[in-house]
């Protein structure tokens, strides 16, 4: 895979990545501080994959480490040094800074500009699994993301060995050119999957204009004459969603696939905490525990209620918890992340000392259904929103069209308004799903509670990203507006935010 030519990259991002700018707003770059600060560079790396050299990005600090592990309590004080030979700009992904501090290009910074720095300092009061990753142009495809743990000081001293995980899908293929293919093609048909219709009731009062429910079916739209990003729609689409409109050479765990798995070693009987990663630029998984069951302790860095089970869903740019009491022979356990809707895996072996780590495949016995919402109506979140009646509400409509266009309440990323948004306001902010994929949706600089799917109310998860099924899903979250500034709100899914799925949201006090 090669890495883009500066020139060639700011076309590219200029084309694809439409931001509303706001000038006065940005804060421009800085001379870096030495004092106190971790240095974190953006650079250049070679890694192997399927005994191929591939170019990409990293994230490490000056002693090779990839990302950041700091304790709740601390100020986030990091240097960042731009190294990769075109700009960029980093996301503190599930961090709640000052919004100047976001690290989005065109909304909260400039793009730091080839061997230049920027300095971030803020608090961070929140222990959880978080990471960081480019959030300029097509960046992310080429790995520029790592973990960013934050630790609890009060966990300590328990017994419990963590391990971190950060999942990606590979592609060899310069990302710009997977764009292309999609804005002159739409999807790869050969990814359809039959989708679960969503559940019925509580779609009453947002049907779009000219648009109603029947049956799952969407009337009073002319399908027949309707492109949908490439796909002639020929009737009716309730019951068909895509799953890959990417197809990938290879799935990573730390950078590695299951022909040289990273091995932990562990002890047998002993109490293991894995923290991970969805970083993956479009690809839904599972995580697969084969022989063991964990327990599901947080999503997003935040606890909820625990869940047994020995597969979770795992949508991009989520994060898992998960708890693990290993068995007490000694022994060697491995842990997958599958793609959803087929066999492709990738992972990490958890190994005691001395025992045997056998050949693993990267594909699965069997084929992985699509990642839906069956966990997120299972969880419930450990501390939930206090009490409290919407003061605003909005029904955001996912929209999809012709030449692999995504927008949001029907607009494009450059064309759309920002959402409004008051100190103080319980915000209840519905995702309607028109299209055929699910999209991962993601508020930054805020928590929220998922408080609905489908019109059916619970208490669920606190999150930063949540998963709205393709099809007429629907999910409905709950934030309180507690961080005044302009922020990002799109979909995690990185061709998809390139094609416009990507708005903000603005206070306006």
């Amino acid at each position: 895979m090669k890495t883009l030519s500066r020139r060639r990259f700011l076309t590219a991002s200029a084309a694809t990545l439409s931001v509303a700018a706001v000038p006065s707003l940005l804060l421009p770059a800085r001379p870096a501080r030495a004092d106190g600060h971790k240095v974190i560079a953006a650079g250049k790396r070679v890694i192997e994959v399927k005994g191929k050299a591939a170019n990409v990005f990293g994230l490490t600090q000056a002693d090779g480490s990839s990302g950041l592990v700091m304790n709740a309590g601390e100020n986030f004080r990091v240097t960042l040094k731009n190294l990769i030979g075109e700009p960029t700009v980093i996301h503190w992904h599930g961090l709640t800074p000052p919004w100047q501090q976001d690290g989005v290009a065109g909304i909260s910074q400039e793009p730091i500009p080839d061997g230049g720095s920027h300095d971030y300092d803020f608090p961070v009061a929140r222990a959880g699994t978080f990471w960081m990753h480019s959030h300029f142009g097509l960046q992310e495809q080429l790995m520029l993301a790592a973990p960013l743990i934050v630790r609890d000081p009060a966990e300590a001293g328990q017994d419990m060995q963590e391990v971190v995980v950060l999942f990606h899908d590979f592609t060899f293929r310069d990302p710009r050119e997977i764009l292309a293919e999609l804005q002159a093609g739409g999807h790869d048909m050969g990814a359809m999957a039959p989708a679960p219709a969503p559940a019925t009731g509580g779609h009453e009062g947002h049907n779009m204009p000219g648009m109603a429910m029947d049956g799952g079916q969407m009337s009073g739209m002319d399908h027949g004459s309707m492109n949908m990003g490439g796909m002639q729609m020929g009737g009716q689409m309730d019951g068909m969603s895509h799953l890959q409109d990417v197809q990938y050479d290879a799935l990573l765990a730390n950078d590695r696939t299951l022909d040289d798995p990273e091995v932990f070693p562990v002890e047998p009987g002993g109490r293991v905490q894995l923290r991970l990663i969805n970083g993956a630029a479009s690809t839904n998984m599972w995580l697969d525990l084969g022989k063991l069951t964990g327990r599901l302790i947080a999503v997003d860095g935040m606890p909820v209620e625990p869940v047994e089970g020995s597969r979770f869903e795992f949508a991009v740019a989520q994060r898992l918890d998960i708890v693990l009491e290993l068995p007490k022979e000694a022994s060697a356990w491995p842990v997958f992340a599958v793609q959803e809707g087929g066999r492709m895996r990738t992972g990490v072996v958890l190994a005691a000392k001395g025992a045997s780590v056998g050949k693993l495949t990267d594909m699965a016995d069997e084929d992985f259904p699509a990642v839906g919402i069956e966990l997120e109506q299972r969880l419930r979140a450990a501390k939930p929103l206090a009490e409290k009646a919407a003061t605003r509400q909005h029904t955001m409509m996912l929209g999809e069209g012709p030449n692999y266009v995504w927008t949001l309440d029907g607009a494009m990323h450059g064309q759309d308004k920002p959402l409004a948004v008051k100190s103080g306001d319980r915000f209840e902010l519905t995702f309607m799903n028109h299209t055929t994929m699910s999209h991962p949706m993601h508020l930054h600089g805020h928590l929220f509670q998922v408080v609905a799917v489908n019109g059916k109310r619970f208490a669920g998860a606190m999150r930063d990203t949540v998963l709205v099924p393709a099809n007429m899903g629907m999910v409905t979250i709950a934030f309180d507006a507690d961080n005044a500034g302009t922020w990002a709100l799109h979909c995690h899914h990185l061709y998809h935010m390139a094609g416009g799925m990507m708005t903000s949201m603005a206070y306006d006090d």
